[in-house]
């Protein structure tokens, strides 16, 4: 598949990667949208929160949603997605990562970029409910990488999976930790961090066994949290595996469904790994267009309608 031509040319300010990044995540007024939520409760005694939007007209597809990293399904971005997908006829599935919903979740694990067996648990949820011929996987940073993992590590998914959007997604987790790292995204960095922090702190609490004050003291960057939190709650040596287990790029080849990803070039959060052209050449699945302006999910055109929301509808919609 060739690369995808884009037609993306926001206005002159938005073409600075630094202001299309946090006019999208600060200053864009959220949209108007009903959401309803349903509480999962997991096979592991945890739980998540999904928040559900429905099409006026009674709907066969619907769409699940999933967040970046500290995240929400009250975010600006992900309301202004399923807003566009519920004018379009389809219902949406936000989907909070556990711990993400407000309400701290049970366990001393909690999400992560490959953490696929709870993709797997909404879908189930969402089949049992036999409403639905047709699912689609929209995921934007850390989630668009999950859900690229789930559709590139497995040999078979419900057959009502038909395709996947990815929007300014980290392909190559170890790569985008070092682009986050630079003196230029201190800014970003500093915000996750507080939220990680603040997180790590309540869970000492509860796992005193398990997390210290001392531990605690040692988390000053992304890489420093992965190691004292992610990886060891999750399972991996350190976060360097984890990064090297969870990254989307590697399951790419496998994926057998039609998934369009959407990357910046002036996303400051990507590292050249994550804009794999060679790749999507050889391939017909992989549908990759990277517009030289966006920012990190800052595809501005007007308040009311993104360019990767209209994106996202007109390669659902496609056949």
């Amino acid at each position: 598949m060739p690369l995808i031509q884009s037609s993306y040319k926001p206005k002159y300010l938005f073409r600075n990667g630094h202001f299309s990044t946090i006019y999208s995540s600060k200053l864009r007024p959220s949209p108007q949208l009903d959401q309803e939520r349903e509480r999962l409760y997991l096979e592991d005694r945890d739980f998540l929160d999904i928040d559900w939007s429905f099409s006026k007209k009674r709907s066969h597809k619907i769409a699940i949603v999933l967040h970046g990293l500290e995240g929400n399904a009250q975010r600006t971005y992900i309301k202004g997605q399923a807003k566009v997908l519920v004018e379009n006829n389809w219902d949406v599935a936000a989907v909070n990562f556990r711990g993400c919903s407000g309400e701290p979740n049970l366990l001393y694990s909690s999400y992560n970029a490959g953490k696929t067996d709870d993709l797997e648990a909404i879908i189930d949820l969402i089949l049992k409910k036999n409403k639905y011929d047709e699912i689609a996987l929209v995921g934007f940073s850390l989630g668009g990488n999950l859900l690229l993992k789930y559709l590139g590590e497995r040999d078979s998914f419900p057959k009502e999976i038909k395709r996947a959007v990815a929007i300014s997604t980290p392909l190559d987790l170890k790569g985008s930790l070092e682009s986050l790292d630079k003196v230029s995204n201190w800014l970003y960095q500093k915000s996750f961090l507080i939220n990680l922090r603040k997180k790590y702190r309540s869970k000492m609490k509860i796992f005193p066994e398990k997390m210290t004050l001392s531990e605690y003291e040692t988390i000053t960057s992304l890489l420093q949290f992965d190691n004292v939190y992610t990886a060891p709650a999750h399972g991996f040596k350190d976060a360097y595996d984890y990064y090297k287990k969870n990254s989307s790029l590697q399951f790419l080849p496998n994926i057998k469904i039609p998934s369009y990803i959407l990357n910046a070039e002036n996303s400051s959060f990507l590292s050249s790994e994550c804009y794999p052209q060679e790749l999507a050449k050889k391939m017909n699945n992989i549908h990759l267009e990277i517009p030289k302006y966006g920012g990190h999910v800052g595809f501005h055109k007007t308040n009311e309608l993104y360019y990767s929301e209209a994106r996202t509808i007109e390669f659902l919609n496609s056949k």
